[in-house]
């Protein structure tokens, strides 16, 4: 009789369903762990210190309490161009000028970005759902989150329509899979993805790109530290380079390094030492605003797209962080956390020359509770941006991996 062989690799596990009492009390507590382990080695989010014997919020400042789910508060002076995009309680939000209205409902949204055309917005959609999976030879059933791809038109009109379900199916069995961070290429035809699909017992969560056409998923091969993986990609202007994350870990501490990915050649090499997240390109293709991470927490910093050398600390508050540049290019939004509660945040930039701020920033919202998972985006159309189109992304004129090693890194950055 023929076994059937097991996988090379078995799927991360869900939220046990039927445990008992305690065995549930202990999943939790190993999911809460685990999440919080993910975040620091990633540098995804601030290191929450809490040093202020409770009667403060987690980033050491007083306890703040963010609006109610279905409100956004939004100061009056930021009146900026076009729609910045983002997520609360679940929910896409899009503000215009001075006023932010909510585009889906339910609450089980998150990670979206715009199409280059503005005409849609890419999201990930989860839902919770029964599942049973064979994990060390043993049949169980398990509660699910499963994520869909989604994509809904800018202006609201019409129904979401699903791309990709993250969902596998072999037999009896149920189980899902990660997508996350969805970026959409300039001409629209690709999508890529942040996934362990479509199987997660062979791949780690690694980038991947969509056909939108054909729904095809194919791996970009990018180099990773297997099993931390990848985050945080993002296209340039022109389409040929893909930013992104690759994970790493220096004892305890996360090591992520921000990497250029060329769809040419199919390589990728290093922009940046350890300790930097969030890229996002200048319309221009100079410049990359970033996050920077360091033991004390996160800042938002613009990076020389080609040497990685920082050029600007946009904040030193260490829990600001997810940059994303204006199309007009003389600003960058993001996000910050104060007293427990995310709000967005504006800051006005001079690249005459070498990137310098103009004015103070300015918070966006009010006590807002942004969801700070969930970077934000940003579109303005075309009639409406003050300067021409941006120039294609100059192409590096060497590998920064091959400049003596010298990248800069957040512990030896000035």
């Amino acid at each position: 009789m023929n076994q059937r062989r097991r996988p090379s690799r078995e799927p991360r596990p869900p939220i046990l369903a039927g445990l008992p009492r305690a065995d549930l009390a202990a999943g939790v507590g190993l999911l809460v762990i685990g999440i919080l382990s993910i975040s620091l080695l990633t540098g995804r989010l601030p290191l929450l210190t809490g040093g202020n014997g409770g009667n403060g919020g987690p980033d050491g400042g007083p306890l703040r309490t963010p609006t109610p789910s279905n409100v956004v508060i939004v100061d009056p002076r930021s009146d900026v161009l076009g729609s910045i995009l983002y997520v609360k309680a679940g929910n896409l939000w899009l503000q215009h000028g001075a006023k932010a209205s909510a585009l889906t409902s339910g609450g089980h949204d998150s990670m979206p970005s715009f199409s280059a055309d503005g005409q849609w917005i890419y999201f990930i959609r989860t839902v919770d759902e029964g599942g049973r999976w064979r994990i060390g030879g043993q049949a169980r059933r398990y509660r699910l989150s499963t994520p869909t791809l989604m994509r809904i038109h800018a202006d609201g009109t019409g129904e979401p329509e699903a791309l990709l379900l993250g969902r596998i199916i072999s037999g009896q069995y149920t189980w899902s899979y990660f997508l996350r961070q969805p970026v959409v290429s300039p001409d629209g035809t690709r999508v890529v993805v942040v996934t362990d699909g479509p199987d997660p017992t062979k791949s780690d969560v690694v980038l991947k790109e969509l056909d939108v056409k054909t729904g095809k998923l194919t791996s970009l091969n990018a180099p990773q530290i297997s099993p931390l993986g990848h985050q945080d990609p993002v296209f340039s202007p022109d389409g040929r380079y893909l930013a992104f994350v690759k994970n790493g870990r220096d004892g305890a501490r996360g090591a992520p390094v921000v990497m250029r990915y060329d769809f040419t050649t199919g390589k990728a090499t290093a922009i940046t030492g350890p300790g930097y997240t969030s890229p996002a390109w200048s319309p221009d293709g100079r410049y990359l605003a970033a996050t920077r991470t360091t033991s004390f927490g996160t800042d938002v910093v613009i990076l020389d797209a080609l040497r990685g050398s920082e050029l600007l600390r946009v904040t030193t508050d260490e829990r600001s962080f997810d940059p994303v540049w204006s199309p007009a290019g003389d600003s960058i939004a993001y996000l910050s956390i104060d007293g427990g509660v995310t709000d967005l945040w504006l800051a006005n930039l001079d690249v005459s020359g070498v990137p310098a701020l103009k004015g103070e920033p300015l918070a966006l919202t009010i006590a807002a509770g942004l969801d700070a998972a969930s970077r934000p985006g940003w579109w303005i159309p075309a009639e409406l941006l003050p300067t021409p189109p941006p120039t294609p992304t100059p192409a590096p004129t060497a590998s920064p991996a091959g400049s003596g090693g010298n990248l800069p890194s957040a512990s030896t950055a000035p």
